[in-house]
């Protein structure tokens, strides 16, 4: 059944915009008519011709067309609730396309309703869920694609949504965590730097034209801190262009393969900062692993998606060697002993799960724990982060501070 997007106006005159499905357009304009909406405009989701052609509406369907990058992507929390939701409705009995009619219904966002009506409707034309997914990578990835196919195979599907879910609300915390820990000192830095560019820009250079037009002898450290504040003043520009450039600069070398390794093999050198994405990598890959294989993928199969989802190139590196070592007739544990990214007790412990038939729950057990030691890193980065920068922004004001009192008191030779 074909779906369809709208313009309209209530009985109240307000405008209303939505999508739905029906055979025709004419029976779509029905449906609306019986809920007292008058239609303005109204065009197929998958074939905007109107746009192309142009006429009424023309500019802003070509606006629709133009611009589908800067529509809002669904969030990991709000897909790991979609899936949740999903998973309970069908662990009641309900069918999969009544399951996600009902979806459809209390959706909030417009782009993932669409797409859940697409959805709905390939599985209405006889198509699985897990090729209707396929066709939407923007908001299901490999990961979830390919472990809806493992529980549909396996008749298990409630169960591997479940699975998907908790997996999808542990990364999205995990990540939380490390965007907080590195959100604290960069506003923190950037409040401080902000703050003595303006000092530096507009109250000093008021302050030292009294002094200088005083005509006496400046001591040492009040005269580095006019030239400093010259600098800043005539050319602060130069430093907004060297930002923009080395912006854009990096973008660009994170473009190619060799600039992503690079850029990722520095982020896990990084002092204070590089455990702690070692640390979060770690614990992804093996959260990511345990969590295929429990839905019945391959170990092979698995590695392959992990690489997809690792989100670091360098791990990718190593996970796809890890690979490609296994087909050699490897074991896993062994590569993950000889790489430079995993720790000892991580190959260990691999092999120890291997061994014993148990390497899901052993890979949970290396979750869980450098996700604890994620925890503590973060709250060790914190608590010492935060006095080196109230140290360093209290040197900087009290220089200036001193700076500008010394003149005043007539010390001289300074």
């Amino acid at each position: 059944m074909p779906i369809y997007e709208y313009r309209a106006l209530t009985v109240a005159g307000q405008a209303r915009k939505g999508i739905i499905d029906a055979d025709t357009p004419r029976l779509a304009r029905e449906k609306l008519r019986i809920e007292k909406v008058h239609v303005t405009e109204m065009w197929p989701v998958d074939a905007r011709t109107k746009a192309l052609k142009g006429g009424k509406g023309g500019r802003w369907n070509a606006l629709a067309i133009k611009l589908p990058k800067f529509e809002r992507r669904v969030t990991t929390r709000d897909l790991a609730t979609f899936t949740r939701q999903f998973s309970t409705l069908l662990k009641s009995g309900i069918q999969l396309a009544d399951a996600l009619k009902a979806l459809v219904e209390q959706c909030t966002d417009r782009s993932m309703e669409r797409v859940l009506r697409v959805v709905k409707e390939e599985i209405t034309s006889g198509n699985n869920l897990a090729e209707a997914l396929a066709k939407h990578p923007r908001y299901f990835s490999d990961l979830y694609v390919n472990m809806v196919k493992a529980g549909e195979a396996s008749g298990t599907l409630d169960v591997v949504l479940t699975r998907i879910a908790e997996y999808l609300q542990k990364q999205a915390s995990l990540k939380g965590k490390v965007v907080s820990a590195i959100t604290y000192p960069a506003i923190m830095v950037s409040v401080g730097t902000a703050v003595v560019i303006f000092l530096m820009s507009y109250v000093v250079p008021q302050i030292t034209k009294v002094l200088t037009d005083r005509g006496q002898p400046l001591p040492f450290v009040t005269e580095v801190l006019i030239q400093f504040s010259g600098l800043v003043r005539d050319f602060w520009w130069i430093g907004l262009i060297a930002l923009l450039a080395g912006y854009f600069l990096l973008r660009a070398a994170l473009a190619t393969e060799a600039g992503r390794l690079r850029f990722d093999t520095l982020l896990l050198r990084l002092p204070l900062f590089g455990s702690l994405f070692t640390k979060q990598a770690i614990s992804r890959f093996a959260m990511t692993f345990s969590t295929l294989l429990k839905s019945g993928l391959p170990a092979l199969d698995a590695l392959k998606i992990v690489s997809l989802v690792v989100n670091n190139a360098r791990l990718t590196q190593v996970i796809n060697d890890i690979h490609q070592r296994i087909i050699e007739g490897a074991d896993i544990a062994t590569p993950i002993k000889k790489s430079r990214i995993f720790p000892p007790m991580v190959g260990y412990m691999v092999a120890v799960g291997e061994q014993s038939g148990q390497l899901e729950d052993v890979l949970d057990r290396v979750s869980e724990s450098y996700e604890e030691e994620l925890d503590f890193a973060i709250q060790r980065l914190t608590s010492m982060i935060e006095p080196i920068i109230i140290i360093f922004l209290a040197v900087v004001v009290g220089f200036i501070i001193a700076a500008v009192l010394l003149p005043l008191l007539d010390f001289k030779g300074i």
